[in-house]
């Protein structure tokens, strides 16, 4: 049996949101990056699921409630899987383009932050949500700067 067929796996979704650099300096991407006070980390947004929640659906109402930004989804990106308070977790990830919107602090979500993906890189806490950076970047993104 895997760790996601067991009823006791915590099962979650979220996005690595990303939206074009505002700079014309600059061009390329910026990683949208969540700030949540109760951990004091940097993370991807992200949360569980409700019972019955597709997946994809459950991350994009997460990416909205956390960043206060719609999100068009693109490719799925890599599951991660990890302990957490001695429970084995789930999260299914999706590449997202950042669409309207605009974030207010909440109890859950202090903080967001625009950074390239270097330094978006940097400042996650957690070594595992740093994948999900070179995932996002493996794909090929409608509109990033090189596409036609």
């Amino acid at each position: 049996m895997s760790p996601a067929d067991d009823d006791t796996t915590v099962r979650a979704a979220g996005c690595v949101l990303w939206r074009p650099a505002p700079s014309t300096a600059s061009p390329g991407l910026e990683l949208c990056l969540v700030h949540r006070p109760k951990y004091d980390d940097w993370s991807h947004p992200k949360g569980k699921l409700k019972p019955g929640e597709a997946p994809l659906a459950g991350a994009l109402r997460e990416v909205a409630e956390e960043t206060g930004y719609a999100a068009e989804p693109g490719a799925e990106l890599p599951t991660v899987r990890y302990l957490a308070n001695g429970r084995p977790k789930e999260v299914r990830y999706w590449a997202a383009a950042a669409g309207t919107g605009a974030f207010a602090p909440s109890d859950e979500v202090d903080r967001i932050l625009w950074l390239p993906p270097e330094a978006a890189r940097t400042r996650l806490t957690q070594p595992r949500d740093r994948a999900l950076v070179d995932a996002l970047l493996a794909t090929r993104l409608p509109g990033a700067p090189g596409e036609t």
